[in-house]
């Protein structure tokens, strides 16, 4: 099942939570947001019970937005450094780490997909990066690794950007840089579990004007989904609608030489089997 939160654009643009099916959208005219309807338990079997009442009523895809999945999630956890040949670039530090690397994003440095990405005014080092993103469908705290999985709702994709020269302002951490408003995106859906499982190898690609630039599987983690949600879970407790972005892989802008940051203009696409692509364009800041 592709969970999504839609806006038509036309009529009333009110925000709203659907299912994308084969034959177009199934509005959960029961539920007001996706994080309504994962606050929910058994929220697959309401989402089927939703789908199910509204017959054959559906709403075609190029009449909507796509805005973010989710629209408030308490936590939105970005893992840093994941990927085994992303850790061997910092060449001055590539032990592999004993713990997760970690930061937080706020919602507003989201966008959702085809929504631009802003380049802001104070940079031009915005730069891409191609995630594979777990959504949390039951609260835990102290979660085990062999129950993690069942504490996630799906999966769905994120460009976690970054403003590269805003990541060096503190000494200790990279948080400026990583929210400013509309540098990332996260979408286009939602595929839930029973439909993508999340203990099956995944791959990760990047394109930037259509040249591949990021190309990795799961198998590469060194932090695996159940690991980090143990890890997560020890000092906080993991609620529905948590994201927790998972890490890129090699192949980002800056790692090139020279370094290439997006400008506008260019267009920026994430893909996975199984879930899809986000694609978002890059804008000037106005």
């Amino acid at each position: 099942m592709k969970l999504l939160r839609f806006a038509s654009l036309e009529g009333d643009t009110t925000p709203r939570a659907g299912v994308m099916l084969d034959d177009g959208i199934v509005a959960l005219r029961e539920f007001a947001t996706l994080d309504a309807l994962l606050a929910t338990p058994d929220w697959l079997a309401a989402a089927h019970r939703a789908i199910d009442a509204a017959g054959a009523a559906r709403i075609a895809p190029a009449s909507v937005r796509l805005l973010p999945p989710l629209s408030a999630p308490e936590k939105i956890w970005c893992i840093g450094v994941n990927y085994q040949e992303r850790n061997e670039e910092y060449k001055d530090n590539s032990e592999a780490p004993r713990y997760p690397s970690l930061f937080v994003r706020n919602v507003r440095s989201f966008v959702g997909h085809d929504a631009p990405l802003e380049r802001p005014r104070v940079s031009t080092q915005l730069d891409y990066e191609g995630e594979l993103v777990l959504v949390i469908g039951k609260a835990g705290r102290h979660i085990p690794r062999e129950r993690a999985f069942e504490h996630i709702a799906g999966m769905t994709l994120a460009n976690e950007g970054s403003v590269r020269d805003w990541l060096k302002h503190g000494k200790f951490n990279v948080t400026q840089g990583k929210n400013f408003d509309a540098s990332g995106s996260i979408g286009p859906w939602i595929v839930t579990a029973d439909e993508l499982d999340p203990r099956a190898e995944h791959t990760i690609r990047t394109r930037v004007n259509g040249e591949l630039r990021q190309q990795e599987t799961t198998a590469r983690m060194m932090f695996s989904f159940d690991i980090l949600i143990e890890y997560l879970s020890t000092f906080a407790t993991l609620q529905p609608g948590d994201l927790i972005l998972t890490g890129t892989p090699t192949g980002t802008g800056w790692r090139l030489d020279p370094p290439q940051w997006l400008a506008p203009g260019d267009v920026v696409e994430i893909e996975s089997p199984g879930i899809g692509t986000l694609r978002n364009g890059i804008v000037q800041e106005a």
